[in-house]
């Protein structure tokens, strides 16, 4: 098949194209050869989607391009670039997708678990219903627009499938990658109280799941891309310390986030339990559902 992949010298992405490399895959990419020496000579770069009239000739069309949320303080000039960074090219995206005459069969867009905004410990999946105050969470406002430029592509000749991603876990980057140098020095501990969900995914099994969309053509619509166990932070906390055989009595009291990290601290202090039912409803298996399991592979 050939496919076109945005976002793919991020984390996620990078593995990704290792995963399809038996593909042509098309990718877009600010440094093309930065990115080509990164990730292979074989496959073909781009550096702007403005050099394509249409997409045509292409199967799928994979999005995970994005600023970093976490990346800065979320200052309203980085709020700009992390809407715009996700908002501009999914639009543009989806109008290529339109004006093909032989358009792509499939279009698998990321999204994020934030889309749900502040749940407190409710667990929640694909069909539930926000109330006013979560929709005019910052987080909610990135994902909405998100989607529904994603969601513009829809056709009787192109399938779209959105991915609300939550904590990927891997050993060389994301979310963990972060963590690791307090925890290793014994220094990781629970955050605020502990109490908010944490919706995990293992790399391995976010990688298969958008293989899976990507093969069955009865895949479309909203996913939650993570394990059908969110686990509380404390939980996570100590699993984490478990695996690494570090202690973690050292807490993260919340005031000190909110200080040192203004409105990005939501993404710490607050969370959601979110459950991935309509990719089990469509047949996906996870291998990873037990924490300690995910773990125990990443630590290896």
């Amino acid at each position: 098949m050939k496919i076109l992949i945005t976002g793919a010298s991020g984390f996620v992405g990078s593995q990704l194209v290792k995963h399809l490399s038996e593909h042509k895959l098309t990718i877009l990419t600010r440094a093309p050869e930065r990115t080509a020496a990164k990730l292979g000579a074989a496959h073909h770069y781009l550096s702007d989607l403005d050099c394509l009239a249409n997409l045509d000739g292409f199967d799928v069309v994979i999005n995970l391009a994005g600023e970093p949320i976490a990346g800065k303080r979320w200052s309203e000039r980085q709020k700009q670039a992390i809407c715009q960074s996700r908002w501009q090219i999914t639009a543009k995206i989806a109008t290529l997708i339109k004006v093909s005459r032989n358009p792509p069969s499939t279009f698998i867009s990321a999204s994020a678990v934030g889309f749900y905004g502040r749940q407190h410990e409710q667990h929640i999946d694909e069909r539930f219903q926000l109330s006013k105050e979560s929709q005019n969470e910052f987080t909610h406002k990135v994902c909405a627009q998100w989607e529904q430029a994603a969601q513009n592509a829809v056709s009787n000749a192109t399938r779209v499938c959105i991915v609300r991603i939550g904590l990927v876990l891997g050993a060389n980057g994301g979310a963990l990658a972060k963590m690791l140098p307090a925890f290793k020095l014994g220094l990781g501990g629970p955050i605020a109280n502990g109490k908010q969900g944490m919706s995990w995914i293992h790399q391995t099994d976010l990688i298969r799941l958008i293989e899976f969309m990507m093969s069955n053509e009865h895949c479309s619509g909203i996913y939650n891309g993570c394990a059908p166990t969110p686990i509380s932070n404390q939980m996570f906390t100590d699993a984490m310390g478990k695996a690494l055989k570090r202690p973690t009595f050292i807490p993260a009291p919340a005031f000190a986030l909110k200080l040192a990290l203004g409105e990005m601290s939501t993404l710490l202090i607050d969370g959601q339990y979110v459950v991935p039912q309509k990719a089990l409803a469509d047949g996906f298996e996870f291998r990873y559902t037990n924490i300690d399991d995910a773990f125990s592979e990443i630590f290896k």
